[in-house]
Parts: structure tokens; sequence; C-alpha cells
């Protein structure tokens, strides 16, 4: 389990300031949510937090360790730890789950006997036991969910970012994919950070909430507190109606 703390980020891409001082920390073994409107700059956060972009001012720091700035060695090793769910579950078509979830292992050097053992266990923890000879085309949207979840906990990470994880998903698969992230943490300890502007899987599996909004947070807390703010952008947000002072896009 680690402690991520973001401090006083900023990020600007040409003239569009994008994230404008964000303070932000995770702890251990927590699952924090990052909410915002489309185009709030959460996936901004996340792309800072897995290294693919640097601020143009303020740190990230795991476990009291810088990663950003220009110590790569340093960054690698720091995200070595992590465990990513992309939006669109991020499968490589060409290749059966089996050899997806086996990719990264792979690149790690573990022997074929270990990884089949740790793929089979990946696959029963997210209920695909026996989907291994399978192509990602031949899943389901969620079940391509599970299959890129898999995948992200068979290299045990420390820390699990999920990005936008019920996106595209019905109602029904979107909890199986919630209780998913639930387990993960309570079997794993991992310390999780899950971006979504979806309010039902937030108050489902968040220990607390995290608001985006003009490139600040404005509201840190859990889902009671947050069901009980009198801040007008939050409470808007959160009731998703159009009156109030978020303008619709």
């Amino acid at each position: 389990m680690l402690k991520i703390n973001i401090d006083n980020l900023h990020k600007s891409f040409g003239e569009k300031s994008v994230l404008r001082g964000v303070n932000l920390s995770v702890e251990k073994g927590e699952i924090l949510c990052i909410i915002g409107k489309s185009g709030s700059g959460k996936s901004v956060i996340l792309k800072h937090l897995v290294g693919i972009i640097e601020p143009d001012d303020g740190t990230i720091a795991v476990d009291g360790v810088i990663m950003t700035g220009n110590n790569k060695k340093t960054k690698r090793e720091i995200i070595s730890k992590y465990g990513i769910l992309f939006q669109g579950a991020a499968l490589f078509d060409s290749m059966n789950i089996f050899d997806n979830i086996a990719f990264g292992l792979r690149r790690r050097g573990f022997d074929e006997d270990k990884i089949k053992t740790i793929v089979e266990e990946s696959l029963i923890q997210v209920g695909l036991s026996g989907a291994g000879d399978k192509r990602p085309s031949e899943l389901s949207g969620g079940m391509q969910k599970r299959a890129g979840l898999a995948r992200s906990i068979a290299v045990r990470p420390e820390v699990m970012l999920y990005d936008e994880p019920t996106t595209g998903v019905d109602p029904i698969t979107a909890g199986v994919v919630d209780r998913l992230i639930l387990k993960m943490r309570d079997t794993f300890g991992m310390t999780s950070v899950v971006v979504t502007h979806d309010m039902t899987s937030a108050y489902r599996i968040a220990d607390r909430i995290a608001m985006l909004y003009e490139g600040e947070i404005i509201f840190t807390g859990t889902d009671d507190e947050i069901r009980r703010s009198d801040n007008p952008y939050v409470k808007q947000f959160i009731e998703g109606t159009v009156y109030g002072p978020i303008k619709a896009i």
C-alpha cells in the first residue's frame, strides 16, 4: 500500500489552463474517486500519476518519494507498482485473454509455469475462469473490463488507477465492476484512484470523493458529506440538474 500526495499541480496546454494548483492526497488502502464534468481535467491528473505528462509546476510524491521531474529511474520504479484499468479495457486484439494477462508478467521475466498460475488466479478473481483462450472480440464490454482488471492485478500492484471504469456498460454490469473494485482493494490492500462522472458508482465504492472544477479541487469528503454539501457547484453536479452555476456543454 502506498500513499499519494499531489501538491500545487499546475498544467496548461497552450493558452488553456487545465489544472490550477490541485492539492490532493490519497491514503494507503483508500479508494478515492475524482469526479467532475467532461473536460474538467480528471484524466489529466491521471496522466500525471502515470508519468505520461509532466506538470508545469507542483509535485507528485508516492510514499514521500517525488516522481515528477527529471529522475526517470525513480519514476519508472514507482510506476512499476501501478496497475491501470483504462476506459476501454485496452486489450490487445491480436492476443487471447491469457496472453493479454500474461503480457506484463512476461516483460518482468516470470517463468511460464508461474505465469500460468498467476493468470488463472487472476481470471478466477474477476469471475472469468476458463476464458483464457477467448479473444477480446468474443467478450462483452463488461467481460472485457474484467479481463482488463485481471491483467492489471496480475502484477500485484500497490496502487490501482481506474479511468472511467463504468463508462459504456449497463447498470447491472457497472455494479459488477464496482464490486470488483472493492474486492480488489479488500483482497490486495491496494490504494485506488478512480476517475469517474458516475455518481452511483462513486457512492458505492469511494472512501472519499474529490470534485474537480475549473482546474481546482473544490470539495473533498465522504459520500455523506458530499450529499450534504451546500456548495452550489457540488450540489448541481451530484444532482445532475441543468439549473445552477455550471454551464452545460
